[in-house]
């Protein structure tokens, strides 16, 4: 009696606990969801190492830039970045050759770099425009660049302090005041700014002796 009311009193727990411990079958095992193992992204010792992650800075709303988060985690077409390419001499002055907002400062540098460079190159054209500005800001020369360009005996094309009449509808004058803008601008610098002399490659003034030859662009050559 004792053995069988054991015996009906213990099957319960061993059928719960083999419940339990069972081992599924078949069908069950193809029906658990697989468990992929954990990938170990430890780098071999031999391995080089990675570079850091590229830092973006963008703009806030405020003009601020943004603290620095890596370039990976970055929006994917964020709308302003710092870093903007270079653009070319030549994309500034299609952007600026009809500009028309010109002062009596600019209509001086224009004629200047029309009257002295308009069969240069671009580059040269700005290299001239340069030199004008330099001076202006050098402490040296005049202040203005009106007073640079028509100072005695500096430009050979002044006469008697007066400028040429341009012909305003070419386009080398077109072409002359975009870079005139240009260099107004500080957009871009050709030449240093303690280069504040230059002269045709056809001629050898003595005072190119005196100073350090810097640069010749096209048939310009420019000192310090």
């Amino acid at each position: 009696m004792f053995s069988l009311f054991r015996s009906r009193a213990v099957a319960p727990v061993v059928l719960g606990l083999a419940a339990i411990f069972a081992v599924p079958s078949a069908a069950a095992a193809q029906a658990a969801p697989t468990i992929a193992t954990p990938v170990n992204y430890k780098l071999p010792a031999q391995s080089p190492a990675l570079p850091a992650a590229p830092v973006a800075k963008t703009l806030t709303d405020s003009g601020n830039p943004s603290p620095s988060v890596p370039a990976a985690l970055q929006p994917f077409a964020p709308v302003h970045t710092l870093a903007q390419p270079p653009r070319s001499l030549e994309a500034m002055v299609a952007s600026y050759v009809d500009y028309g907002d010109r002062d009596e400062q600019g209509e001086c540098l224009a004629k200047a770099v029309y009257f002295e460079a308009r069969s240069e190159s671009l580059e040269g054209q700005l290299a001239v425009a340069n030199v004008v500005l330099n001076r202006a800001r050098s402490g040296v020369y005049p202040t203005t660049i009106c007073e640079v360009v028509t100072q005695p005996w500096q430009f050979s094309f002044i006469r008697q302090g007066k400028f040429p009449t341009p012909d305003r509808n070419s386009n080398a004058w077109r072409e002359a005041a975009a870079i005139a803008a240009i260099a107004q601008k500080d957009l871009m610098q050709v030449v240093p700014q303690n280069v504040l002399w230059y002269h045709a490659d056809y001629v050898a003034p003595s005072w190119g002796r005196r100073l350090t030859r810097v640069a010749q662009i096209g048939a310009h050559i420019f000192y310090n």
